[in-house]
């Protein structure tokens, strides 16, 4: 299709829900494309919700978003790094490279309606209380965006879509580096969900994960009990010198804990008991000095309470190294877009979910501004670490909860299946737009971002992955 019959073409969709754009009127921009997709973010992020697939079983997710883009023209590659689950998808000839990361797995074990009070789904085991399907569906539109964007500009340059699964605790990015895909890749995007705007600069701590696996020997717990030696025991054991860890472990550093199994019968002495651990440093060493310590307490409680245990490494993720050339960018769109508004409705329903906050709660006026730009530490931990060390990487966080919402709660899963977190979507699709058409304008950006990585990393530098060179662990959440 010739360049001028394509913009007939893409005017003439456009006129459907922007009537304004007619023949005459200003050149098209960048959130538009995205405002024209409006009832696709809805719609994918609302069927992600409901699925609430968990790490390397979104095999539902991960078809959609696929189908998706392919209906758009994107070249699909399914199941890279050995992940069924994981694919790429990419748009464009020549010219850079710009991926867009998605992720898309729910978190076990928390369910809730999109009530604005307490509303368990009864038999539903898990629920997107991270946002992840609004990571998905607003990097989806972006991705598709930026190559309507493209497309209708005639500009060379590849848009590459990522389909990352297991970011809970399966470390899917993490095998995605490892395998080589992001090498190729000259600047990577990624958002989040939030209870604010914000584009400022934040790491992460590096983090390992294992399930410790104590063995033991059953036995009637009252009328043999000498002949049993109990796994969990073993279990107990491990985490009481665990605990007393704390006390001695730096003030950046963080560890914990939970008993996956334990037993069936208090009348009987437990054979199995398994215990799931995280540590998280801002320094990958710090990570390894505090694991072998914890190895260790595993090997003294199996030696003190007559029992064995060997663990599995789950998941391993290196800190973000954030680039600043990038984030003062995405911070400059991100204003430009502002933050996001309520209706009358939304404030309603707001208010009411507020209620279970208490002292946390913010003002709901917050969800319109835009935070302030810094370089702090953030104490969570995320995959994309990982992708940061391979390529210059930016990110943007949205207010797509309630004001004063915390991560991993029933009040976040609410949130992000109501139009409030579809909203918050929308300004994240847009502020990723403005970024990588940004990105495909200027190589002088794209060159100062790199030079800004490199000199972060070093002229040594070799990658090195916390999780070695195991494979995916795609049975972990089964």
């Amino acid at each position: 299709m010739k360049k001028s019959s394509l913009r007939f073409a893409v005017l003439a969709s456009l006129m459907a829900w922007a009537p304004a754009y007619a023949e005459g009127a200003p050149a098209i921009t960048p959130e538009q494309f995205v405002d024209s997709q409006e009832e696709r973010t809805a719609r994918v992020a609302m069927q992600l919700w409901e699925w609430a697939e968990l790490g390397y079983l979104e095999t539902r997710t991960s078809k959609l978003l696929s189908d998706e883009l392919e209906a758009e023209g994107f070249r699909i590659t399914p199941g890279v790094a050995g992940i069924p689950t994981a694919f790429t998808a990419e748009w464009g000839e020549g010219g850079p490279v710009i991926a867009i990361m998605a992720e898309m797995d729910a978190l076990p074990g928390i369910n809730q309606s999109t009530s604005a009070s307490r509303d368990p789904i009864a038999g539903k085991h898990a629920g997107h209380a991270c946002g992840h399907n609004l990571f998905g569906a607003g990097s989806l539109t972006a991705a598709i965006a930026v190559k309507r964007w493209l497309e209708f500009m005639g500009k060379p340059g590849r848009i590459r879509f990522y389909g990352t699964p297991a970011e809970e605790g399966g470390s899917g990015k993490v095998y995605m580096t490892r395998a080589g895909l992001f090498e190729d890749v000259d600047v990577a995007i990624h958002w989040h969900a939030d209870d604010e705007n914000s584009a400022a600069a934040q790491t992460s701590l590096a983090n390992r994960s294992a399930k410790f696996r104590f063995k033991g020997i059953s036995a009637h717990a009252a009328g043999a009990p000498e002949r049993g030696r109990s796994a969990l025991d073993g279990a107990e054991a491990m985490n009481m010198m665990a605990n007393m860890m704390h006390e001695h472990m730096p003030q950046d550093a963080r560890m914990h804990y939970v008993i996956t199994s334990g037993g069936n019968a208090p009348n009987v002495v437990p054979d199995f008991s398994e215990v799931f651990y995280y540590v998280r440093h801002p320094d990958p060493a710090g990570v390894e000095q505090i694991w072998k310590r914890l190895e260790n307490a595993a090997r003294g409680a199996a030696i003190g309470t007559g029992t064995e245990v060997d663990w599995e490494v789950i998941h391993g993720n290196n800190p973000l190294l954030v680039n600043e050339t990038l984030a003062k960018v995405m911070d400059s769109k991100l204003r430009s877009l502002g933050g996001v508004e309520y209706t009358a409705e939304e404030r309603a329903w707001a208010a009411e979910l507020q209620k279970s906050l208490g002292d946390a709660a913010k003002p709901l006026e917050s969800a319109g501004e835009i935070g302030p730009y810094s370089k702090s530490l953030g104490y969570g931990s995320t995959d994309v670490g990982d992708v940061s060390w391979t390529t210059p990487t930016v990110g943007v966080r949205t207010a797509t909860w309630v004001p004063g919402t915390s991560a991993h709660s029933w009040q976040a899963v609410a949130a992000s299946g109501h139009s409030i977190g579809f909203k918050g979507t929308q300004l994240a699709a847009k502020a990723m737009t403005l970024m990588a058409v940004e990105l495909f304008s200027n190589e002088g950006l794209r060159e100062a971002a790199r030079a800004e990585f490199e000199a972060a990393r070093g002229p040594n530098y070799q990658y090195k992955s916390l999780l070695g060179d195991r494979d995916p662990p795609l049975d972990y959440r089964q």
